[in-house]
């Protein structure tokens, strides 16, 4: 039989090859040992689960903890970077001219970035919530 063609097997089933899999239609040898595409996966068996009074709760002293100890990990890595780039540099801004460690200058316009955004994420919220007020009043009419 060549590769390009099929022949069905004992009661419609296609034939198998050699290996138990089906003859090779693509040219290539088969895989041996591959793994059925209809097989799943053997699961290592069943996994110990912790009842629900002995999982970690999860507490706002906690979240604080973990947004302090992130805050201080980017704190260190800003100051790193802003002794590393000393080097004085010209900014000109609204035609005012000043000398500024190149750092600091970096430091300050992401700063100012952040602030923008968050002027702007803040009065996007302040609308939303008119926005849900309105509508809340208008259904109690």
């Amino acid at each position: 039989m060549s590769a390009g063609q099929y022949t069905p097997g004992p009661e419609g089933q296609p034939e198998q090859g050699g290996n138990g899999m089906p003859p090779d239609r693509t040219g290539t040898a088969a895989v041996p040992n591959a793994r059925p595409a209809d097989a799943r996966p053997v699961s290592p068996g069943p996994t110990a689960q912790v009842p629900a009074a002995e999982q970690p709760r999860v507490t706002r002293a906690g979240v604080v903890w973990a947004a302090v100890v992130a805050a201080l990990v980017v704190l260190i890595l800003l100051i790193i970077f802003i002794l590393q780039n000393q080097d004085q540099v010209v900014v000109r801004y609204l035609g005012l001219e000043g000398m500024v460690p190149l750092g600091m200058a970096l430091f300050i316009a992401s700063v100012t970035g952040g602030v923008l955004v968050a002027m702007a994420g803040g009065a996007r919220i302040l609308q939303l919530r008119r926005n849900a007020h309105r509508a809340r009043v208008q259904q109690r009419r």
